[in-house]
């Protein structure tokens, strides 16, 4: 099974990313199964529910969320009625929609997992992943041998170390949340693929899909301002997971970084106000 998973949606940008890139890709590498997350394709700041609607069109079977995950207010109820929007699974069992997904692609039965981290996180500060981790994936794994977990984390310890802990025992472990992909994308002992940070599908020459101008203006006066899309040099970022349909091993992972050319609407300036 091949499974491309997406960095961080963000903006329009993003979406046009999604758009333009998503189909030919998947169809040219032979892709069983798309995730990706999409906690900031509206504006930056959380996920529509059109929004989520126009992705799952595009070619999106499964989108993760994080901290962001009812930034919209149409998604509280919304995601009550989609199940391929995925929450952090430690949410209180009382909040709307569900954190964990079994799904069949092909013959195969998937389990996707979604998590969020514990640091800077403060609103909301959920449930140690740390001290479930371990159970959900066995529990998944008596379903099926292909176990996705998603961890939406700030801190590169944090995801590292969650990489470790289900090292031989998920089929991958995949990190979210800061929008640069990283350099570690690499096969775990016990045949875990792992990498840190998926990046972002949108503007990559940004800080973290936002203008750069207006983003180090913020920095250097720190007075906070509505953020503003950047369109320079868009690209597709992730990764792309080969695993055995047996073992739910995984057998190889590479990264992915695909230029795409996106249309920038009118009337939208490059520049910040």
């Amino acid at each position: 099974m091949k499974v491309l998973l997406l960095g961080e949606i963000v903006g329009r940008c993003g979406i046009g990313v999604i758009k333009k890139a998503l189909r030919p890709y998947r169809q040219e590498h032979g892709v069983d199964l798309v995730i990706a997350n999409g906690e900031g394709a509206t504006s930056g700041y959380g996920l529509g529910f059109q929004n989520a609607l126009t992705l799952q069109h595009m070619g999106i079977d499964v989108m993760t969320m994080g901290e962001k995950s009812f930034f919209k207010l149409d998604m509280v109820e919304g995601i009550t009625k989609r199940s391929s929007i995925l929450r952090p699974a430690n949410y209180p069992e009382s909040v709307p929609g569900r954190g964990l997904r079994y799904m069949t692609v092909g013959e195969r039965k998937v389990c996707i997992i979604n998590t969020l981290g514990m640091f800077s996180f403060s609103n909301p500060h959920l449930n140690n992943p740390f001290l479930t981790a371990e159970s959900m994936v066995e529990k998944a794994r008596t379903e099926t041998p292909i176990v996705i977990y998603v961890f939406h984390a700030a801190a590169t310890a944090e995801k590292i170390a969650m990489g470790q802990l289900l090292a031989g025992k998920a089929s991958a472990v995949i990190g979210t949340h800061c929008k640069v992909l990283t350099a570690d994308a690499r096969i775990l002992e016990g045949g875990t693929a792992y990498i840190t940070d998926l990046g972002r599908c949108g503007a990559s020459v940004s800080v973290g899909g936002f203008e750069l101008e207006h983003e180090v203006r913020k920095f250097r006066t720190q007075v906070q301002t509505r953020s503003h899309e950047s369109w320079d040099k868009p690209q597709m970022q992730g990764v792309l997971v080969e695993i055995d349909d047996v073992s739910g091993k995984a057998v190889s992972i590479t990264a992915v970084r695909e230029d795409v050319s996106v249309e920038i609407p009118p009337q939208t300036s490059k520049k910040p106000e």
